[in-house]
């Protein structure tokens, strides 16, 4: 096992993204890549489902714990995968810590606030790990695509998610953030999918579509918005999701890595329990 964990961590950290000096181009990765697979396709299945198993004994200990909070981002484009890994990695942790965010279009009453007003409302609290399905990132995302705020709101926006984050970080939060990166051709396959299956219409939308026809602006947007807030408190790690299964295993071990580094202990019992007999 040991050997297994060395041989990954230059391939994480070939695929992490920690300064805003830094240039960043998401072209330059490769969806398909596949890093954290052996090759053996039950085998990686296999470990993907045991990490998940462990990943909910450290989510335990962490919500015992206390002393920190977990927010995990889960960024990409359409079918990159972000419910399915939220099935497969965090699927078997217990709901009494865990809880899930999938962000929409702002409501009325939303958009009456600044732009991260409803994010902060829902990140987490001691002891707790919060998965944001999609972000605040999409404000620096799909405005930009479509022209609706200007260069400068960009990198204002891009400041002051910066200072979010590490207010946060300073307050005891530990930040993931995982860009899920899928090639225009798996999406081509995962959208045809939904068309030809009756059961999963419920997740397609003609919009998608359009979206597609902007391809390249996205991967400029996303590739700007990495490289602006790509930051040593809280990095981006670029995740190569074409596979599922390496998706799924590669954020499952970055994650059991950054339970496991955190050194998290049972606290202290009440002395008045030891020796303490029920009848």
């Amino acid at each position: 096992m040991a050997k297994k964990a060395s041989a990954r961590a230059p391939a994480l950290r070939a695929f992490q993204h920690d300064s805003p000096k830094k240039r960043f181009d998401l072209a330059r990765f490769d969806p398909k890549a596949h890093p954290y697979l052996s090759g053996n396709k039950d085998l990686d299945r296999a470990a993907v489902e045991r990490l998940a198993v462990e990943l909910d004994g450290l989510q335990n200990l962490f919500y015992a714990d206390r002393r920190y909070k977990l927010l995990v981002v889960l960024q990409g484009l359409d079918t990159s995968g972000k419910d399915g890994t939220v099935r497969a990695v965090f699927g078997q942790m217990s709901a009494l810590g865990v809880h899930t965010v999938s962000w929409k279009v702002p409501t009325e009453t939303e958009r009456d606030h600044d732009y991260l007003w409803r994010i902060h409302c829902q990140v987490p609290a001691a002891g707790e790990v919060m998965v944001f399905n999609r972000s605040h990132y999409e404000d620096v995302l799909v405005p930009v695509v479509n022209g609706w705020i200007t260069p400068e709101e960009t990198r204002r926006r891009y400041a002051q998610i910066n200072d979010f984050e590490r207010m946060l970080t300073e307050t005891g939060t530990v930040v993931l953030k995982f860009m899920l990166h899928i090639s225009k051709d798996e999406q081509r396959q995962r959208l045809q999918e939904r068309v030809d299956d009756p059961d999963k219409h419920w997740k397609f939308s003609l919009g998608d579509l359009e979206v597609r026809t902007k391809w390249s602006d996205y991967l400029a947007a996303y590739s700007a918005a990495i490289a602006a807030t790509g930051t040593s408190w809280a990095p981006w790690t670029i995740v190569p999701a074409d596979s599922k299964t390496h998706r799924n295993l590669m954020i499952a071990t970055v994650l059991k890595a950054t339970f496991q580094g955190l050194q998290m202990r049972y606290p202290t019992g009440d002395q008045a329990l030891f020796g303490l007999k029920i009848e």
